[in-house]
């Protein structure tokens, strides 16, 4: 049986949508794992959105990043099926983990249908956490380098390598927009509450949670 909300988006437009969402003061609210919204595929941006409301949207995505905080929000993620992400990496991270896990600050940017393919053999494996899966983290191999192609909100054609975390980001991101959910790609057993991960698994890699909890890294 269909949600009522799955029956109220069925009659309204996109930019309906987006205009009510933008009519609340404050953060953009998250949808949780479990809404279906997060598991279909958004559809392509082909101007459904018009540039005034599509720049409103964008600083709405901003914000609700910040505030969360995060370092990337897709559109589903605040229940419009629409293949916009954005992300924003300031990088507040010791100089071991950063040359460890390859994180180096990235400036706001705005992914308007993005797809993504590996570079290499190479996989990497951290802990992850989603804004959409609040309190818990899990370990994810992904690839090491990605080409990302896309647009930016004015249309302009993007076409960039990332490498490091920022390549973690782009795909997480990306995922977003085909339906899929990083637990999707995880190994479950190292599933742990964000205070677990605090306490037990801070270190730079994910070697002795793997060890302990009895999972394998790649490699």
């Amino acid at each position: 049986m269909a949600s009522e909300r799955d029956r109220s988006a069925s009659r309204i437009t996109l930019s309906d949508l987006v205009e009510e969402l933008l009519g609340h003061e404050g953060p953009l609210p998250i949808v949780a794992a479990g809404d279906p919204v997060l598991r279909r595929g958004a559809k392509p941006f082909d101007g459904q959105l018009d540039p005034g409301l599509l720049a409103r949207f964008v600083a709405a995505l901003r914000a609700t990043m910040h505030a969360a905080p995060g370092v990337g929000l897709a559109a589903p993620q605040v229940g419009v099926p629409l293949r916009i992400a954005v992300i924003e990496d300031p990088a507040p991270v010791s100089d071991e983990v950063r040359v460890v896990r390859g994180r180096v600050p990235q400036p706001f940017r705005v992914l308007v249908n993005p797809s993504y393919v590996g570079i290499g053999p190479g996989r990497v494996a951290f802990f992850e956490g989603c804004l959409s899966v609040p309190g818990w983290q899990a370990v994810v191999a992904r690839h090491t380098e990605v080409r990302l192609t896309a647009l930016d909100e004015h249309g302009r054609a993007v076409d960039e390598v990332f490498s490091g975390w920022p390549a973690r980001i782009v795909q997480h991101e990306t995922d977003h927009l085909d339906g899929t959910l990083y637990l999707d790609h995880a190994e479950l057993r190292s599933l742990s509450s964000n205070q677990a991960t605090a306490e037990l698994w801070a270190q730079p890699t994910p070697q002795s949670a793997a060890e302990v909890l009895g999972f394998p890294l790649p490699g």
